[in-house]
């Protein structure tokens, strides 16, 4: 049993593809309580968390971070203990020798549903910030890029090879927000 005093190092664990050969995300981790250490493609540490649904979470990182999620390490414990979660993600940025890129300034990309304003092409911003339209026609234009980026993030997961449902939520789409169902 995994408490205080004997927390498994990072190294000590197995990489586990991040999307397998069926194209499926680790189902063993689903509905599991634990910590997790997400690697990109050269098996570089990029973030570490913890979760109440380790396969969930797992899922919404994919879809905010693709570039960066591509190997996965994670610790799981039967009962929640919040205390005993961030002990282990302390230990494990410890162990890593340096906080992760997605633990410091860009945490909000990894935690927090993507906000389609950022990433504007210069003529969506220049028609959404035009003076002549009301708010119903800035909300489809909106809507609108959140289609584009949520097509082009289904197409860079299709491209490798993900199987999984992935389903975003409709009613964020007009608040200019991406985020699973």
């Amino acid at each position: 049993m995994i408490d205080e005093t004997n927390i498994p190092s990072l190294k000590s664990l197995e990489y586990i593809p991040y999307i397998d050969d069926r194209g499926q995300l680790p189902e063993q981790l689903q509905g599991k309580i634990g910590v997790y250490a997400i690697y990109d493609r050269e098996q570089v540490l990029q973030f570490v968390g913890y979760s109440r649904d380790v396969y969930l979470s797992l899922r919404q990182h994919l879809v905010r971070q693709p570039h960066h999620c591509y190997w996965v390490k994670a610790q799981t414990i039967e009962r929640p203990s919040r205390t005993l979660l961030e002990n282990i993600e302390k230990a494990w940025i410890a162990e890593n020798g340096c906080t992760p890129l997605g633990n410091t300034d860009n945490k909000e990309a990894w935690t927090s549903p993507i906000d389609v304003r950022t990433v504007m092409t210069p003529e969506e911003k220049t028609h959404y910030e035009s003076p002549v339209n009301d708010e119903l026609t800035q909300t489809k234009i909106i809507k609108n890029v959140a289609r584009r980026v949520e097509a082009e993030i289904s197409a860079l997961l299709e491209a490798r090879g993900l199987q999984a449902q992935i389903r975003f939520n409709p009613k964020l789409k007009e608040d200019g927000l991406l985020d699973l169902k």
